[in-house]
């Protein structure tokens, strides 16, 4: 019995950690959900290799346990769907919307160049979140083989996301942190009270409790507004939808992208504040991964809004 204590903690430490995007080997890492688009080619010697590059890179990336890889078939469905026909040119724009199509996290994608007697292959890793875009290439001879490069470049990609994924994805924030933040910045004003009231759904499920709704309120409450019943008086009234869907499965993991659209009305019933943001999130549970995707994009809201209704 006293063997089973430690071991059951780490089951219970992996769930935590999955259920907040992550999972553990040595030490906790993220789970990176992510898709590889095809290549673009540049000269006449690789014509034709694109696609090739995005094949192989997606078998020497597959078996890294920090990276959950969309399938391709999954990807090319999702792009069809759309009439998208991303290659290496896309840039961080069409990212956003690639990423929120498949549940990716990072979008890999590129160029096999060749240019005299040298080849190159050039890829960009892309937080489809942050839009931020960050870069590695190898460079080899006009003889240099496909394959090959494709697994030196493989590399360099494994440890850019090892070393600089935090630049990619959108900073992880405690969220007792953020209500303290809250708290100091109103402090010393005025705050309203507020009615708070966000539709929610889950598509293909039904989710009971208002995962986005209560998340607002709870922020709302940390930082110290009075929130009121719908149908009671309030100074503002902050309505919205929100809206999760199954991204993609690897494993026992499940990939879910969810988006929360917010507006603010006074007591006039004239909007004053309009955003909107989506999240995704993995976990063992395909409703757990829901709430989870919901919470955090609530959140960001949360943050964003409130300051906006101190006098």
């Amino acid at each position: 019995m006293k063997k089973m204590i430690p071991c059951m903690h780490r089951l219970f430490l992996l769930w935590f950690c999955l259920g907040c995007g992550l999972a553990v080997r040595v030490a906790a890492e993220p789970v990176i959900p992510a898709a590889i688009l095809p290549f673009n080619e540049l000269g006449d010697g690789v014509k034709g290799e694109g696609p090739k590059v995005g094949v192989l890179l997606f078998a020497e990336l597959i078996a890294q346990p920090h990276l959950y890889l969309v399938e391709r078939e999954d990807l090319n469905k999702a792009l069809q769907e759309q009439e998208l026909n991303l290659s290496g040119l896309v840039g961080p724009g069409e990212a956003v919307r690639v990423g929120y199509l498949t549940g990716a996290r990072i979008l890999i994608t590129g160029s096999l160049i060749e240019s005299g007697n040298a080849r190159f292959l050039v890829a960009k890793v892309i937080g489809t979140e942050t839009s931020r875009v960050l870069g590695a290439s190898v460079r080899g001879t006009r003889d240099s083989s496909t394959e090959g490069l494709t697994t030196e470049l493989a590399e360099k990609i494994v440890t850019l996301l090892e070393e600089r994924s935090g630049e990619l994805l959108p900073k992880v924030v405690d969220p007792e942190d953020r209500i303290r933040t809250l708290v100091e910045a109103l402090e010393g004003k005025e705050l309203p009270a507020l009615s708070i009231q966000i539709t929610e759904e889950h598509i293909g499920r039904q989710i009971i409790d208002p995962a986005a709704e209560t998340e607002v309120q709870r922020y709302a409450l940390g930082a110290g507004f009075t929130v009121v019943e719908p149908g009671e008086k309030a100074t503002y009234w902050l309505v919205g939808e929100a809206f999760s869907e199954f991204a993609v499965r690897r494993g026992n993991l499940i990939s879910v992208k969810a988006r929360v659209e917010l507006k603010i009305l006074d007591e006039t019933n004239q909007v004053i504040a309009v955003d909107r943001q989506t999240r995704v999130a993995v976990d063992l549970a395909e409703h757990i991964a829901a709430k989870t995707a919901l919470q955090e994009a609530a959140a960001d809201l949360a943050e964003r809004m409130l300051p906006r209704l101190a006098k």
